[in-house]
């Protein structure tokens, strides 16, 4: 289902006017349609003492909201961003969600699942839409109509049975048919920038990790899927798209609360080589967020960690985190 954005001067239809438990809009059964060449919207449906008001409302499209028959549609929300997170089913793309939910001020929030299962667990709304990433196809209804993307998604190594830690086995992973690094992490994340660039995305933030400089690092052995190379060469591509884009490199994840702790950047995996490589996923959601609203987040990569609780100073000025880099790539 697509989501209703820029409506009050567009032509629409009901079928986007239906999320008024995210953002204030009222179901209505019909269109609302301007008239080429003129602001006049269905004057003649207005009563006299309010056609004085309308006119001021209609020369002045900023005023803040109109009314028709009893509909209400609020300007402010028309005009705000709409962001789809894709892998919104994951557990840091489940916080990207839920925090752009609670922006409702700010953001019109839409996420893409893989499954109906996935899109029940984080709450079935209509503005969860299931794709496969794999299938450029089937995920250009999901991104057609949106002004950034939060790319959140990833292959997951499964632990193989029989894994007895007593015994001082050491576990071995593998990756499901189909789900491999190449076919996510790559083509899938390729897929996803190709449509956005089609359908005109004016952001996109890629969630990576660190350790890419590296193509012996440990993560690249995990079902022999080289999860590492991949999400980099994924990165490379967007970074040569044209597409304004962010590149967050996480550390270590961990689910821990978030917004308590001094955030760091570097670059290279230089932050691999000290003590402060971890980072919760409360706080990569966050920097996510605040990707978006901010100019010197754009063209920018980097490796994301944070120093200890309770040492340091909890971030909060995300524009001077943004402006200590310089890294394009």
């Amino acid at each position: 289902m697509a989501t209703a954005t820029r409506v009050p001067l567009v032509s629409t239809t009901s079928s986007r006017l239906r999320h008024c438990h995210q953002s204030n809009w009222v179901e209505s059964s019909f269109p609302l349609r301007r008239q080429p060449g003129s602001y006049r919207l269905f004057n003649k449906s207005l009563s006299s003492s309010s056609s004085s008001s309308s006119s001021s409302f209609l020369a002045t499209p900023n005023r803040r909201s109109f009314r028709r028959l009893g509909v209400v549609v609020s300007a402010a929300m028309a005009d705000l961003p709409t962001v789809l997170i894709t892998g919104a089913g994951g557990r840091t793309g489940q916080i990207v969600y839920k925090k752009l939910k609670e922006r409702a001020d700010q953001f019109v929030a839409r996420g893409l699942v893989r499954t109906e299962e996935s899109k029940e667990k984080i709450g079935g709304a209509d503005d969860v839409l299931v794709g496969d990433i794999r299938n450029a196809d089937s995920i250009v209804p999901a991104i057609q109509g949106v002004d950034a993307l939060i790319i959140l998604t990833s292959a997951v190594p499964r632990m193989k049975p029989g894994f007895d830690p007593t015994k001082g086995q050491r576990p071995e992973f593998y990756f499901e048919e189909g789900a491999f690094p190449e076919q996510v992490d790559w083509i899938g994340q390729k897929n996803q920038i190709d449509v956005a660039k089609t359908a005109g995305v004016k952001h996109i933030v890629l969630v990576g990790s660190m350790g890419g400089t590296d193509p012996n690092h440990p993560l690249n052995s995990l079902g022999n899927g080289n999860i590492l190379v991949w999400k980099r060469k994924a990165e490379q591509y967007l970074a040569d798209s044209g597409i304004p884009y962010t590149i967050i490199r996480a550390g270590g994840l961990q689910d821990r609360e978030g917004g308590i702790r001094e955030l760091l950047v570097g670059k290279d995996d230089e932050l691999l080589k000290t003590e402060t490589k971890t980072i919760t996923r409360n706080d990569v959601a966050e920097v996510c967020i605040q990707a978006l609203q901010f100019e010197e987040a754009k063209f920018k990569a980097f490796d994301l960690a944070s120093k200890p609780e309770r040492v340091g100073t909890p971030t909060k000025d995300f524009k001077a985190l943004f402006s200590q880099i310089t890294t394009r790539f």
